[in-house]
């Protein structure tokens, strides 16, 4: 189930402007304390981790993923990831932020912490995977026509389509169970070539794209 970053082939969005030259990397100085209050609360704070953080994303409202800009939906989600482990009652921000405005304002009561009981088994997300890899460079490789109900990283867009897998990547662990807190699953990644009008159509702009993709969301293509 694609999340609502799945944009890829919709239209009403307008073209996809090139950054400028001189963007600096923090357009604000609260984009950079949002970035490092993010990455805080994702792990020490609320025991989640960067698979976690993605769900929670994924699973924000259009007008908290899309008005309040790129670091806008990063609080957002960090607020969901602290509401999720029992860190903030559900509303505790806006109650502060009503009495930042003087209003008279009674904060909900703190909730007990539930921080997903969940260790990796190690630093970072390579993992050794035991078995040969399925495909190697040049085979014909066929998307899964629907990957995990409630995480995946499979964009809608490719699901059900055929293309080449030009690499094989290391192992990386499984973002669909490691968001879930079910497991690591490391499997081995391809990086698969699709023709732009395979995904999209013949009157699709004539382009490549290459898009990592986990073991188990191919197919021998027949």
């Amino acid at each position: 189930m694609g999340g609502i970053a799945d944009l890829g082939g919709q239209e009403g969005w307008g073209a996809a402007a090139p950054p400028p030259a001189d963007e600096p990397v923090f357009a604000e100085p609260w984009e950079g304390r949002a970035f490092a209050l993010t990455a805080f609360t994702m792990g020490r704070i609320s025991g989640r981790n960067l698979d976690a953080f993605r769900h929670s994303l994924d699973r924000l409202g259009p007008a908290a993923y899309f008005d309040d800009g790129y670091y806008g939906r990063w609080l957002n989600a960090a607020e969901l990831m602290l509401t999720e482990s029992g860190i903030l009652a559900e509303g505790a921000v806006n109650a502060r932020a009503r009495r930042l405005r003087g209003e008279e304002t009674e904060e909900p009561p703190a909730p007990e912490p539930s921080k997903p009981d969940y260790a990796p088994t190690a630093a970072g997300s390579l993992r050794e995977v035991e078995d040969a890899p399925r495909f190697g460079v040049g085979d014909r490789v066929r998307a899964v026509a629907a990957a995990g109900p409630e995480f995946t990283r499979l964009p809608d867009y490719a699901c059900g389509r055929t293309g080449t897998v030009e690499m094989v990547q290391p192992g990386h662990l499984l973002p669909d169970t490691h968001a879930l807190f079910r497991g690591e699953n490391p499997q081995h990644v391809y990086s698969v070539r699709f023709d732009s009008r395979e995904l999209w159509g013949p009157e699709a702009e004539p382009f490549q794209l290459t898009i990592e993709m986990y073991d188990s969301y191919l197919e021998p293509a027949s």
